[in-house]
């Protein structure tokens, strides 16, 4: 990595309405902050309404470093809210609130321009769930440079997707990252042949019919398989005392796109990957603060 990348998250952002508070989350939103951390410049491209919880999201964002430039701004929509419920293992289940900010996503001359100079763009399927927002997305993803990493986090939540989502999100991306259970709607979904157990076949597949790069696909405290067109990597995971896992698959992604950009070797990019997801599940919330010692240290202490 000659220069600092430039790392887009593209999509929701929106307070988690947790038990204990409320958390500024969405995935977008959680990738760019734990790519702040891994030292890119990370920003959000996404919208917000004109009310006080859009205006603390701001604040947030510049507390942390991020800043709001590409942040969009609705004086008609509220700003996007999810209520997160936690089982007694810390995964958390979601009430998604529709008609917010964020499903009104505008093309402009701003997002052109930060889209052309982009590294590496993280979007899902969520924001999708708008017209509007679904083709200022494929907008975004279409004016990044041919050589851009643009990765597809599935993220599927409640019914905010389709056979036709995916694929034209597939087809744009050349990086694509979901979970096992993903993995199982995804194959009957995209009718992909069902060998049936055997994930990194699945992800072959992934490759082979959408042109991409890589695929990835996550286990919880299972750790990860990544898998490029020529050879798959497998890690364990990390077991770590969890308080939540909210955020931690974006965490994940998160080390993914730095390892990529930074040229590591596919076991190299699976184990800084797993590092991030195990250090975010042990704290609270989807954007701890940055460690008293820095997070390279907080990540080699992750074991």
């Amino acid at each position: 990595m000659t220069s600092i990348p430039i790392v887009v998250g593209l999509g929701e952002i929106l307070w988690d309405l947790l038990p204990s508070g409320r958390q500024l989350g969405g995935a977008p939103a959680n990738f760019a902050y734990c790519s702040h951390l891994l030292g890119s410049r990370a920003t959000v491209a996404s919208r917000i309404g004109n009310e006080q919880l859009g205006k603390e999201i701001c604040e947030r964002l510049c507390q942390t470093g991020i800043g709001r430039d590409f942040l969009q701004t609705d004086s008609e929509h509220p700003t996007g809210t999810v209520k997160v419920s936690l089982d007694s293992s810390g995964q958390p289940s979601y009430e998604i609130v529709e008609g917010v900010a964020w499903d009104f996503m505008e093309w402009s001359p701003e997002w052109q321009s930060v889209a052309s100079s982009a590294d590496a763009v993280c979007f899902g399927s969520l924001a999708q769930r708008s017209a509007r927002s679904r083709n200022t997305i494929y907008q975004f993803l279409d004016a990044t440079r041919e050589g851009a990493l643009r990765v597809f986090d599935v993220n599927l939540r409640q019914n905010f997707y389709s056979r036709e989502r995916i694929e034209r999100s597939l087809k744009r991306a050349n990086i694509v990252k979901l979970n096992h259970d993903e993995v199982l709607i995804l194959r009957k979904l995209l009718s992909i042949r069902d060998d049936a157990e055997d994930d990194a076949a699945f992800c072959q597949e992934l490759i082979h019919k959408f042109e991409l790069r890589l695929a990835c696909v996550t286990y919880g405290a299972g750790g990860s398989l990544i898998r490029d067109q020529a050879n798959a990597d497998r890690h364990p995971g990390f077991k770590v005392s969890i308080k939540d896992t909210v955020g931690s698959g974006d965490a994940f992604t998160a080390g993914l796109v730095y390892g990529l950009l930074s040229g590591q070797s596919l076991g190299e990019i699976n184990d800084l990957s797993n590092r991030m997801g195990a250090w975010v599940a042990s704290s609270s919330g989807a954007m701890p603060p940055k460690p008293d010692g820095g997070l390279r240290m907080a990540l080699r202490s992750v074991a």
